[in-house]
């Protein structure tokens, strides 16, 4: 017994020791010159690797789930983010905005409090996080500011900061519309009888075989029509723009439909923006179209996932990857368990994007919720990254 004790005393100061050299590691990251014998015998995390393996993220493996069900995960995910700290409340009552906020489709009118320098998409948050009944699709709600002092209205661009939209304040407090993202039409006199005939199921589904087969000239026309081609196809999920993002030489295409009224931040069922899908699909030449055309690299999906850490789980060809931390994509994001784009690159071994992560600001010693760095995810998956 005393022997036994003595070797698992050993065996302790062993990992110990290993622990400490992979530490010493960490500390120079941009080398990933990692030592596979310390790695081998590196304590586990505080949780199992059947538990982690379990929570890492993959791919969005619940598309059979049903609307409500996915409804339901979306507003706990965003009442799981959007939680103010105190210190957070004290900011937004020293320096604040007063905005009047008008929900048509519920009937109500809320007057609240918005830090001018948070974005739109957490003053959407903080709305949400108020509402007493639920809304369908609520991630295609946007910010509506309505046409005024010769400005036509338009939806405030979810990565922007609420600063950056001035608000007329001569006819008292001002005032935006929390609405269902839809085309914003420029020409007086819109006919809606005949752009209601124009959205029949046929017309729909016409559309997206259009697009589906990159016929930008039909496309074009049915737009000019006054189609709006912000809406979901009922087989697939998708609308015009996240289905134009996974195809090659659809650039014209993009234009074409943004132009014709798409909203860069329009959501696919599955919560996934154009840029998602062109991330996910590693359509770089698409995914600079949509950066050109004003996309913001940071916009979000239903789990809060950002299109750089899809690009980081796919994996593949890192051109993507580079392109979005070029354009100021934020680092750091994380998953509902914590994972980043570091935990993510270790656990599908992709070396080059790890090295633009890190080169961008990225840190490997990040934990996520089991309390797992990087260089734990390469132990538990047997990914040395050696270069």
């Amino acid at each position: 017994m005393v022997d036994l004790t003595i070797s698992l005393r050993q065996k302790l100061a062993s990992l110990q020791r290993n622990l400490i050299s992979a530490t010493s590691i960490l500390s120079h990251p941009p080398c990933l010159r990692l030592n596979p014998l310390a790695l081998l015998s590196m304590p586990r995390s505080p949780t199992s690797s059947e538990d982690e393996m379990a929570q890492s993220f993959s791919d969005y493996s619940d598309d059979c789930a049903s609307d409500s069900s996915r409804e339901e995960t979306i507003y706990e995910t965003i009442r799981g983010t959007a939680e103010p700290s105190q210190n957070h409340m004290d900011d937004i009552h020293t320096n604040s905005l007063v905005i009047r906020v008008l929900i048509p489709d519920l009937q109500q009118t809320k007057c609240m409090r918005f830090n001018p320098d948070a974005t739109v998409w957490i003053a959407k948050q903080r709305i949400l996080c108020t509402l007493n009944q639920t809304l369908k699709d609520v991630l295609n709600y946007g910010l509506f500011q309505p046409a005024s002092n010769g400005r036509d209205g338009k939806f405030l661009d979810e990565e922007r900061l609420l600063r950056e939209y001035p608000q007329p304040i001569s006819k008292g407090v001002p005032c935006l519309e929390f609405r269902y993202k839809s085309r914003v039409y420029r020409q007086p006199n819109i006919d809606e009888k005949q752009i209601a005939k124009l959205h029949s199921k046929a017309n729909l589904r016409k559309f997206m075989d259009f697009i589906q087969h990159n016929q930008v000239d039909k496309v074009g026309k049915m737009l000019e029509r006054g189609l709006d081609p912000n809406y979901h196809d009922s087989d697939t999920g998708e609308n015009p723009l996240t289905l134009a993002a996974q195809l090659d030489n659809a650039v014209e295409m993009i234009k074409v439909l943004k132009n014709g009224g798409a909203h860069l931040d329009f959501r696919a069922k599955d919560g996934m923006t154009s840029l998602h899908k062109a991330a996910r699909s590693k359509n770089q030449v698409i995914l600079m179209t949509l950066l050109e055309l004003g996309a913001s690299p940071d916009y979000k999906d239903s789990r809060g996932l950002t299109p750089l850490y899809h690009s980081v789980v796919v994996g593949g060809d890192p051109g993507c990857c580079e392109l979005l931390l070029n354009q100021h994509a934020s680092v750091c994001c994380q998953d509902e368990n914590g994972w980043h784009e570091v935990h993510q690159a270790c656990r599908h071994g992709n070396v080059q994007h790890l090295e633009h992560l890190l080169f961008y600001g990225a840190v490997m010693s990040a934990q996520n919720a089991s309390g797992n760095t990087a260089l734990h995810i390469c132990a538990l998956y047997n990914q040395f990254l050696l270069r």
